[in-house]
């Protein structure tokens, strides 16, 4: 088995494929991240932020510009009904591709204030947009556009489908990032990495229980030890795959980390795809990785 592969707990080896190994497919880009797997056309799309663009991926036929330029966009996801939703640094928005190409503009504003800089997004089956605001986007020129925060905080929003309201979901955070649902949407899984600009800052992920659009219980789930949890995937066991500072961390739904995949480059993000969701895409600063594993990813539609 890959030397890749450091395992804590005995239930990660049956998580592993003997014969995988962390592949390489691209390398380019200056901040990869917000991968998407689109599974009924078979291709990846991720956001390479600095430069502006969103890039695909087909396996066999390699990388093709996706979008260019693309406002600066980091995460991206899809709806129910198999839309592309993404969140805009540069224009400080949530967007939604449709079918023929146009943007939907679904977020841009709360109370009259500009939004700070969307980061990750997930759609629950009930159609309601949940996503991240923290400021990375107006922090400088390099992921987005220099500016001061109009609205004072950094909020976890939830957009309403049928009023399409914004409602902030959770106020405490320093700085939300990456977000996900359990397999059965019970529980909402959400980073704070404020440990990126203040020393100490938080670095974990939190639990929270959701139930008719509100959350309770809010609680530590993971600390990430190095690195911070941009953004994370679950599987349909509930274990949880996060970005690190060494690679891919694992860990069960307990909060217990069963093991980690090394990889080269400091991880953002990563995604289930594959025609059968048994292969994780990892965003790694200048690369896109993969590794086939064990597990099912959860992924709509």
């Amino acid at each position: 088995m890959s030397d890749a592969f450091e395992f804590r707990d005995e239930r990660f080896r049956a998580l592993m494929l003997g014969n995988a190994w962390v592949e390489k497919l691209y390398t380019g880009t200056l901040w990869a991240e917000g991968p998407v797997y689109v599974a009924d056309s078979g291709y990846l799309v991720w956001s390479d932020i600095p430069n502006n663009r969103m890039l695909c991926w087909r396996d066999g036929l390699g990388v093709t510009v996706f979008r260019s330029p693309s406002d600066f966009s980091n995460g991206n996801t899809r709806d129910r009904s198999g839309r592309l939703v993404t969140c805009e640094h540069g224009t400080r928005r949530v967007t939604r591709t449709e079918p023929d190409g146009t943007i939907t503009v679904l977020a841009d504003r709360f109370d009259g204030k500009r939004l700070n800089s969307p980061n990750d997004v997930v759609v629950k089956s009930d159609g309601s947009i949940w996503f991240t605001d923290p400021p990375y986007g107006i922090l400088s020129d390099y992921e987005g556009h220099m500016a001061d925060s109009e609205l004072g905080a950094n909020y976890v929003f939830r957009l309403d489908p049928e009023t399409e309201s914004l409602t902030v979901a959770a106020d405490d955070f320093d700085k939300p990032n990456g977000i996900a649902f359990s397999p059965d949407e019970s529980i909402l899984y959400v980073a704070d990495t404020g440990g990126s600009h203040s020393p100490g800052g938080p670095h974990h992920i939190r639990a929270f229980d959701e139930a008719d659009g509100a959350l309770r219980n809010g609680r530590v789930f993971a600390e990430i030890d190095p690195g911070l949890a941009d953004g994370f995937r679950l599987d349909t066991a509930g274990n949880l795959w996060t970005s690190a500072g060494d690679g891919v961390h694992c860990f069960a739904p307990d909060g217990t980390i069963l093991g980690k995949i090394r990889v080269p480059e400091v991880v953002s993000n990563l995604t289930f795809g594959g025609p059968r969701r048994n292969r994780i895409f990892i965003t790694a600063t200048t690369s896109l990785y993969a590794v086939y594993v064990n597990a099912t990813g959860v992924q709509w539609p």
